[in-house]
């Protein structure tokens, strides 16, 4: 019995967390419709995110931005040498942001920033094949971001943010005992907080052309005390017992350069490069209060990646601005450690955007975003699991910005 209790922690635990599934790139609707640029622009409050060097050029003496998206995503899974084939049935999720910013003196600007930049969920439903590894999983994650930016004179300015970071994750998956109902199955929930930082600089190089360089720090969501239950026959309530666990989620930082050019007094283009720290995440343990349940040990071994990203933005009049944009996102994901908890492959991201201006100091931000993620043939070798994956996702997005 301890050999399948073994078995079955190795099988759902030792998944992908925090991955590339869950990053969430949706921390600004003006941003979104140009594939997420924006390191190196001046967009007001939203550099709070984007990059806080940025914020020291806040042409406003106060601005409050703020939007939302609706994720509505697609998995399917062919099992490997057989014919079965399954769709995920997920939830809508509803990523936010709201950032506000303003100038303390002729330098000096402070804000703060609200976004969720990981979170995600993915439902495969109760009887799929896959159950024992997982029937669905929810992650959430709020970054907290109080930022200070300082312009040290007309073409150059510096920024960092202090992030207070809380997380959420909740899970089930089958085991494979029998009750009244069918399979078992385990519930893993858990809540905890940790601590990062986010820092920039931003050079307005000339009237037309702005570059800009910025850094965000790993942050390792280390939980403690979450809760583990289960339901199984009342013959193996004491090998399945309620416990406890610790474990350590990485959230990847990375490094960000991005450069923008006023190409035209009305077109506006920009580019974005965005390297991604996944080398972070070498290994997810979980360490168990109950003696009866193993502790498990899962190698990840997942790889750095970089994004390219890039987008225009057309002023049509005075009233409507138009924009496009593109971005490639490589999968960290090896070979052999590919799970249905977060079935990641290369992905296309194709944008579009415009904004209203509604009175002088008021926009509206809408953006549409579709992302394609190449088909992946791959698995997860611990537990002999392959098959085919195809993913997508369709994303609208708006945003409001203030300005005093």
């Amino acid at each position: 019995m301890r050999r399948l209790i073994s078995f079955c922690f190795m099988a759902v635990l030792a998944m992908n967390g925090w991955a590339e599934g869950y990053q969430i790139n949706l921390q600004g609707a003006r941003q979104i419709g140009m594939g997420h640029t924006g390191t190196g622009l001046n967009f007001g409050a939203s550099s709070i995110h984007f990059n806080p060097g940025a914020l020291g050029f806040l042409s406003s003496t106060t601005e409050f931005s703020a939007g939302g998206s609706a994720i509505f995503s697609n998995n399917t899974f062919q099992k490997s040498g057989s014919g079965y084939l399954h769709e995920s049935d997920n939830p809508v999720g509803t990523p936010f942001y709201f950032y506000g910013a303003s100038r303390i003196n002729d330098r000096l600007v402070a804000g703060i920033g609200i976004t969720t930049p990981f979170g995600n969920s993915l439902v495969w439903g109760d009887d799929w094949d896959g159950r024992y590894l997982i029937q669905d999983i929810s992650l959430k994650a709020i970054f907290f971001q109080p930022t200070v930016a300082y312009q040290l004179n007309e073409w150059i300015s510096v920024g960092a943010g202090f992030v207070l970071a809380y997380g959420d994750v909740e899970l089930h998956k089958a085991l494979p005992v029998q009750n009244e109902n069918g399979d078992g199955q385990a519930e893993l929930t858990g809540k905890t907080t940790a601590f990062g930082y986010n820092a920039g600089i931003f050079l307005q190089a000339t009237p037309e052309f702005s570059l800009g360089l910025s850094y965000r720090s790993t942050i390792d969501m280390e939980m403690s005390e979450g809760e583990a239950r289960f339901k199984v026959p009342a013959s193996l309530s004491g090998q399945f017992p309620k416990t406890s666990f610790n474990a350590a989620l990485p959230m990847p930082g990375g490094i960000q350069l991005g450069a923008g050019w006023q190409a035209t007094e009305k077109l506006l283009i920009a580019a974005d490069l965005q390297y991604v720290l996944w080398s972070t995440y070498e290994e997810l343990n979980f360490d168990f209060e109950a003696e009866s349940v193993p502790d498990s040990y899962n190698v990840r071994n997942f790889e750095n990646t970089l994004i390219y990203r890039m987008g225009g933005e057309y002023s049509v009049n005075e009233l409507f601005t138009a924009r496009l944009g593109f971005a490639y996102d490589p999968t960290p994901i090896p070979s052999d450690y590919l799970t249905p908890e977060t079935p990641g492959a290369n992905k296309l991201n194709y944008t579009v955007g415009a904004s209203l201006r509604l009175a002088s100091n008021i926009s509206l931000d809408a953006s549409l975003q579709y992302i394609q993620a190449l088909e992946r043939e791959d698995g997860y070798a611990p537990a002999d699991f392959y098959a085919t994956y195809n993913t997508n996702a369709v994303i609208p997005g708006v945003g409001l910005n203030i300005t005093f």
